[in-house]
């Protein structure tokens, strides 16, 4: 026998959310609300029953999978408490029940655990709950707002606020639903069926992290709140390093750009600056270098712009879940001048990568192949992220 069924109750249309689908498979900081829901449940010893807009089981089901839940998915009906009693049908021989919104989805582990404990001491019906902290009043006469004549206070001392889960012994929630018949429907609240049979309802501290999201405003603060836990992105650098010598037959092509003199020599244009950020790009990621992605030597890439190969490196890391957040590169040599059109080259050269691209030249004070105008290297450096 299973010792406890969690019923997920997650039906409803989210009209009031205004995200244009159901509310639980509204999105909120990168997952579903029952995505979030249903996280705060691993690891509780429970069957977990998911009850969803009657079309959206396979959706549920794919979603309780990247939760992390067992979760068995079932269609739910017209009013919440139709909702419930479909999940009831699917718990099966449990002995005791909870019922949970997945609006409230990010009420605490900590909450399901208070009132398992409450069930287990002995409660038929447990619910959690907050004190009211607002000033509260009635109202006389019209149901619209802007027409209400407000009447006296109400003593909130003596006032809670319902939450979720509710626990139960299922046979007593099963025969509040069989008592209730079909005035179950204007029910919004479990314990208020049980208490109809003259049950006693027992409370326990409820939490504010459970607040139930219905509104934009809702989901706004429980966006707010999820965005810390975020999972921290993988981040890596990568170093690349290229070097030329002038001579090549074309014109002289640096960091993207044409530039007045001889080319550089190489099978492709020659542009080490473009060059260097593919292998900084790949090297970060662990993906090889410019080598094994094009070839140094594949006739279809004679001449070609360096453009391509960035182009293709930002393609291959896209692929294995990487991408660029910004690259930075110096370049070493006589001629030409990089900081005469820096801004072009950087505006130019971050279009390729999709990410800022710093650019800085140099030289070695005529020291070397590099000091007397032979050739150009390019340094480059890369940082990556992933998730």
């Amino acid at each position: 026998m299973t010792a406890t069924a969690l019923i997920v109750v997650a039906a409803g249309s989210g009209t009031r959310l205004g995200r244009g689908v159901p509310k639980a498979f509204a999105t909120l900081a990168g997952a579903t609300i029952l995505e979030h829901a249903l996280r705060g449940l691993v690891g509780v010893d429970a069957r977990i029953v998911a009850v969803v807009p009657a079309g959206a089981e396979a959706d549920a089901r794919a979603i309780a999978e990247r939760a992390g839940v067992d979760a068995a998915v079932v269609a739910g009906g017209a009013t919440r408490a139709d909702s419930v009693a479909a999940g009831l049908a699917a718990a099966g021989d449990a002995r005791r029940v909870l019922v949970h919104d997945a609006a409230r989805a990010l009420a605490p582990r900590a909450l399901v655990e208070r009132v398992l404990a409450a069930l287990d001491a002995g409660a038929g019906a447990v619910v959690p709950v907050l004190p009211v902290v607002d000033t509260i009043r009635s109202v006389d006469g019209a149901a619209d707002a802007s027409a209400e004549a407000l009447g006296a206070i109400v003593d909130r001392s003596g006032l809670r606020a319902m939450q979720t889960p509710q626990g139960f012994d299922a046979a007593l929630l099963r025969r509040a639903y069989e008592a209730a018949g079909e005035g179950r429907a204007a029910s919004t609240d479990d314990a208020q069926l049980v208490q109809a049979l003259g049950e006693a309802v027992v409370a326990v501290p409820g939490d504010e992290l459970a607040f139930k999201i219905t509104t934009a405003a809702d989901a706004g603060r429980a966006e707010a709140l999820l965005a810390p836990t975020r999972a921290v992105p993988e981040l890596r650098t990568g170093i690349g390093v290229d070097v030329h010598a002038f001579g090549g037959d074309g014109p002289l092509r640096v960091a993207g750009l044409e530039w007045e003199g001889q080319g550089l020599a190489g099978h492709s244009d020659g542009d080490v600056v473009c060059h260097a950020i593919v292998d900084a790009l790949l090297g970060a990621a662990g993906l090889g270098d410019i080598g094994g992605l094009v070839g140094v030597d594949d006739p279809q890439h004679a001449g070609a712009r360096g453009e391509v190969f960035v182009r293709l490196a930002v393609e291959r890391l896209a692929e294995h879940g990487w991408r660029p957040q910004s690259v930075g590169v110096q370049v070493l040599g006589v001629r030409p001048r990089i900081g005469s059109r820096r801004e072009e080259a950087q505006a130019v050269l971050g279009a390729m990568v999709g990410a800022p691209v710093s650019v800085s030249g140099t030289t070695t004070d005529g020291l070397g192949a590099l000091g007397r105008g032979e050739g150009l290297q390019a340094i480059a450096t890369a940082l990556v992220a992933r998730g």
